[in-house]
């Protein structure tokens, strides 16, 4: 119910933009659900990077990415945005967005009802 694009190849310091649109009967109502950005890297574990709350509000889950990732939300359009900035070699990993119910934003994947996909983030030299 929830996909995952825009993620590709991109040289250091470039940008890209990530969606995440849901779609579905079980996910009626997107504004109450909060929704994070996790990735994983290659032969490293999943992990939380941001999240936007049901009032707009976020929370980031890595210093590394402050500074150059936001995340923004339209729920008319069911859509959450990930855009990033100065992107490093470090931030290659596979993307994937997650949605929870309610306000409190939470950066362990066990807290997230659904998932996207994922789309991979390759940032090359």
């Amino acid at each position: 119910q929830l996909q995952a694009s825009g993620g590709g190849l991109v040289q250091a310091g470039g940008s890209l933009r990530l969606s995440c649109v849901a779609s579905g009967f079980t996910l009626n109502y997107y504004d109450y659900y909060s929704i994070a950005w996790f990735r994983q890297a290659p032969g490293k574990e999943r992990e939380g990077v941001l999240c936007i709350n049901t009032s707009g509000g976020t929370t980031y889950y890595l210093d590394s990415v402050k500074g150059r990732f936001t995340i923004s939300r339209d729920n008319a359009k069911s859509a959450v945005y990930l855009q990033m900035n100065s992107l490093k070699l470090e931030d290659t990993a596979v993307y994937y967005c997650a949605a929870k119910p309610f306000q409190i934003c939470s950066g362990r994947s066990r807290d997230y009802n659904y998932w996207g996909q994922g789309t991979l983030v390759t940032v090359s030299s």
